[in-house]
């Protein structure tokens, strides 16, 4: 079943004194483009984080944040003591007044916090990625929910091509009488003497280069494997491009061979459909 490429999942957690939480934003993107924001802490995962992602997500412009938040009772600061007392000694030096004051100042100036080491424990980090395994799941779904959508719409447009062929099939005894009608005419308006069996064989020379039946049945031929590729079990745009591209050949050399007004709207009318299917394509995975 086919998966779009656009999506976004999120999923969060609690652990010690970290509220976490994780997003990831999928876009269209021809190749994976991964770009990964996190705490400096994580960052000895962030490979690890990169071949899962990459292996869950295959392709698109992914984004991940992973985003820590400290709990109100908690601070990942702590005062550096030795520092604040260091800094309203050299206070008290320049100038007599209330400590509480000189500790206001000490407080202003560099060096007074210091962040508190943190370790990464295995509960942290198993939590870590089950949260970031939650949330490419969530992203997951999504991509479906949004192929499906994009199935339904396909096979429309396809099944309206298929119609289209039909009625080009239905017209093609037509076009031929008129070609011949419009030849033979064209002969007699010019008042000269030909040979009839020259002129049949001739004739149908001509018709042989206008003739549409391998277009035709070319053209069945890939409708029925666009509708095969995207019903299989993995999502393959790229696939389904090239199928697509495909198609517009024989669309367009049907175009070409028509050499009839009424055969050419229905072609313009299969274009038409067909660029519609090449555009969302662009947001397959």
């Amino acid at each position: 079943m086919i998966a779009s490429m656009t999506g976004f999942g999120k999923s969060s957690c609690t652990i010690s004194d970290k509220n976490i939480s994780i997003e990831v934003k999928a876009l269209n993107s021809k190749n994976l483009d991964l770009n990964i924001r996190m705490s400096s802490a994580y960052r000895d995962q962030e490979m690890l984080m990169r071949k899962r992602i990459g292996a869950y997500l295959n392709r698109g412009k992914i984004d991940v944040f992973i985003h820590t938040e400290y709990i109100q009772s908690s601070s990942k600061d702590v005062i550096n003591v030795e520092v604040v007392k260091d800094y309203m000694a050299q206070i008290k030096d320049i100038a007599d007044g209330d400590p509480l004051h000189h500790l206001q100042i000490a407080m202003r100036l560099p060096d007074t916090l210091q962040s508190r080491k943190t370790e990464l424990d295995e509960q942290e980090l198993d939590a870590i990625w089950r949260a970031l395994e939650e949330a490419l799941v969530d992203l997951n779904d999504y991509r479906n929910n949004e192929g499906a959508v994009l199935k339904n719409d396909f096979e429309s447009r396809i099944e309206t091509i298929r119609t289209q062929l039909e009625l080009i099939k239905k017209m093609e005894p037509i076009r031929i009488k008129k070609i011949n009608e419009r030849l033979r005419k064209t002969i007699d308006d010019l008042k000269i003497q030909t040979d009839e069996n020259r002129f049949e064989h001739e004739l149908i020379f001509y018709l042989e280069k206008l003739d549409i039946t391998e277009e035709v049945v070319r053209l069945t031929n890939h409708l029925n494997y666009f509708i095969e590729t995207m019903n299989q079990a993995e999502s393959n745009g790229k696939k389904l491009g090239f199928i697509s591209q495909e198609m517009g050949r024989e669309i367009n050399t049907i175009g070409s061979k028509a050499n009839d007004a009424d055969m050419q709207q229905v072609v313009v009318q299969m274009k038409d459909e067909l660029e519609k299917i090449k555009e969302q394509l662009l947001n397959v995975l």
